[in-house]
């Protein structure tokens, strides 16, 4: 349960810093290690999610980290 609202707040993120949203995708990948969001942008707006120095990504990424504690599942954002 919680992981779909971490896949949607992941998504409804991206969608609001890219600027084609219409291009934003995430697929969920369970391995033995928990869950991997695969975030798929168009090739313009990776600049803008991965932000000056990977800020950007990092912050979303500590938002994911809160909501994996309250799972107990380990949740990562790759993104291509």
């Amino acid at each position: 349960m919680i992981e779909k609202s971490v896949t949607e707040m992941v998504e409804y993120l991206a969608k609001a810093l890219s600027e084609n949203p219409e291009f934003v995708s995430i697929d969920e990948e369970e391995t033995e290690e928990g869950i991997t969001l695969k975030l798929q942008l168009h090739p313009d707006d990776k600049g803008r999610i991965i932000g000056k120095n990977g800020r950007v990504a990092q912050s979303i990424r500590s938002l994911i980290r809160v909501g994996s504690v309250k799972s107990g599942t380990k949740i990562r954002l790759r993104i291509d």
